[in-house]
Protein backbone atom coordinates (compact mmCIF):
# COMPACT_ATOMS: atom_id res chain seq x y z
CA UNK A 1 0.00 0.00 0.00
CA UNK A 2 1.60 3.32 -0.94
CA UNK A 3 1.34 6.07 1.87
CA UNK A 4 1.45 9.57 1.77
CA UNK A 5 4.24 10.94 3.59
CA UNK A 6 5.18 14.20 4.24
CA UNK A 7 8.29 16.38 4.35
CA UNK A 8 7.84 19.08 6.73
CA UNK A 9 10.45 22.01 6.46
CA UNK A 10 10.32 25.57 7.09
CA UNK A 11 6.66 25.38 8.53
CA UNK A 12 5.83 23.88 5.19
CA UNK A 13 4.56 20.45 4.17
CA UNK A 14 4.87 18.73 0.59
CA UNK A 15 3.45 15.04 0.12
CA UNK A 16 4.70 12.18 -1.84
CA UNK A 17 3.18 9.07 -2.33
CA UNK A 18 5.71 6.47 -1.53
CA UNK A 19 5.21 2.94 0.04
CA UNK A 20 9.21 3.17 -0.10
CA UNK A 21 11.62 5.60 -0.11
CA UNK A 22 15.97 5.47 -0.01
CA UNK A 23 17.91 8.77 1.95
CA UNK A 24 20.76 9.19 1.30
CA UNK A 25 23.63 11.31 2.18
CA UNK A 26 27.46 11.61 2.64
CA UNK A 27 29.07 11.87 5.54
CA UNK A 28 31.04 15.17 6.20
CA UNK A 29 34.18 14.19 8.02
CA UNK A 30 34.54 10.69 6.03
CA UNK A 31 33.29 11.94 2.84
CA UNK A 32 31.91 7.60 2.98
CA UNK A 33 28.68 7.47 1.27
CA UNK A 34 25.43 5.89 3.37
CA UNK A 35 22.01 4.73 2.28
CA UNK A 36 18.98 3.43 3.71
CA UNK A 37 15.90 2.32 2.54
CA UNK A 38 12.59 2.68 4.58
CA UNK A 39 8.96 0.99 4.26
CA UNK A 40 5.67 3.58 5.33
CA UNK A 41 4.07 1.30 7.43
CA UNK A 42 0.60 1.74 9.40
CA UNK A 43 2.91 1.15 12.59
CA UNK A 44 5.66 4.00 11.34
CA UNK A 45 8.81 4.07 9.09
CA UNK A 46 10.13 0.90 9.28
CA UNK A 47 14.14 0.81 8.41
CA UNK A 48 14.98 -2.20 5.75
CA UNK A 49 18.19 -1.45 4.61
CA UNK A 50 21.07 0.43 5.42
CA UNK A 51 24.58 0.47 3.22
CA UNK A 52 27.66 2.62 3.59
CA UNK A 53 30.74 2.77 1.36
CA UNK A 54 33.44 2.48 4.07
CA UNK A 55 33.55 3.20 7.52
CA UNK A 56 35.09 5.50 10.66
CA UNK A 57 33.57 8.52 12.57
CA UNK A 58 30.36 6.87 13.73
CA UNK A 59 29.73 5.15 10.10
CA UNK A 60 30.81 1.70 11.28
CA UNK A 61 28.81 -1.40 9.52
CA UNK A 62 26.31 -3.37 11.64
CA UNK A 63 27.26 -6.58 13.12
CA UNK A 64 25.64 -8.79 10.32
CA UNK A 65 27.13 -6.48 7.36
CA UNK A 66 27.74 -8.05 4.67
CA UNK A 67 30.61 -6.78 1.49
CA UNK A 68 28.71 -5.96 -1.78
CA UNK A 69 31.31 -4.35 -4.03
CA UNK A 70 32.15 -1.11 -2.25
CA UNK A 71 29.34 -1.34 0.03
CA UNK A 72 28.71 -3.27 3.35
CA UNK A 73 25.16 -4.23 3.71
CA UNK A 74 22.88 -4.96 6.49
CA UNK A 75 19.37 -4.96 8.05
CA UNK A 76 19.69 -2.60 11.17
CA UNK A 77 17.11 -3.93 13.83
CA UNK A 78 15.41 -0.90 15.19
CA UNK A 79 11.48 -0.54 16.02
CA UNK A 80 9.17 1.41 13.46
CA UNK A 81 9.48 5.33 14.05
CA UNK A 82 6.53 7.38 13.85
CA UNK A 83 8.65 10.01 12.29
CA UNK A 84 12.32 11.00 10.74
CA UNK A 85 13.43 13.77 11.97
CA UNK A 86 16.52 15.25 9.50
CA UNK A 87 19.42 17.27 10.58
CA UNK A 88 19.89 20.67 8.59
CA UNK A 89 23.29 22.36 9.31
CA UNK A 90 24.19 24.20 6.41
CA UNK A 91 27.92 22.83 7.38
CA UNK A 92 28.05 19.66 5.09
CA UNK A 93 28.82 19.19 1.37
CA UNK A 94 24.93 18.50 0.67
CA UNK A 95 22.22 17.88 2.26
CA UNK A 96 19.87 14.55 2.06
CA UNK A 97 18.85 13.10 -1.20
CA UNK A 98 15.29 11.37 -0.36
CA UNK A 99 14.57 9.00 -3.66
CA UNK A 100 11.08 7.15 -4.35
CA UNK A 101 9.87 5.34 -7.14
CA UNK A 102 9.23 8.61 -9.24
CA UNK A 103 12.01 11.20 -8.62
CA UNK A 104 14.86 12.26 -6.33
CA UNK A 105 14.66 15.34 -4.15
CA UNK A 106 17.96 17.29 -2.22
CA UNK A 107 16.43 18.17 1.40
CA UNK A 108 18.51 19.71 4.27
CA UNK A 109 21.51 21.22 2.08
CA UNK A 110 21.41 24.83 3.92
CA UNK A 111 21.44 26.05 7.77
CA UNK A 112 17.54 25.69 8.91
CA UNK A 113 15.18 23.75 10.94
CA UNK A 114 15.72 19.97 10.86
CA UNK A 115 13.73 18.37 7.88
CA UNK A 116 10.91 15.91 9.21
CA UNK A 117 9.32 12.74 7.58
CA UNK A 118 6.12 11.97 8.74
CA UNK A 119 2.98 10.67 7.26
CA UNK A 120 0.39 12.77 6.20
CA UNK A 121 -2.15 12.18 8.82
CA UNK A 122 -0.25 13.15 11.66
CA UNK A 123 1.33 16.40 11.05
CA UNK A 124 2.38 18.02 13.91
CA UNK A 125 0.66 21.63 14.28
Amino acid sequence: MTALVCIVAGGKAVAFAAAVFTLAWTHWVEKSRWQERWVSTSQGFVLEEARVQGSGAGMEPGEDACREGDWWVWTPRLPPLPELVLAASGATASGWTLCDADECRELGGREQQPVVLQHCDRQRP
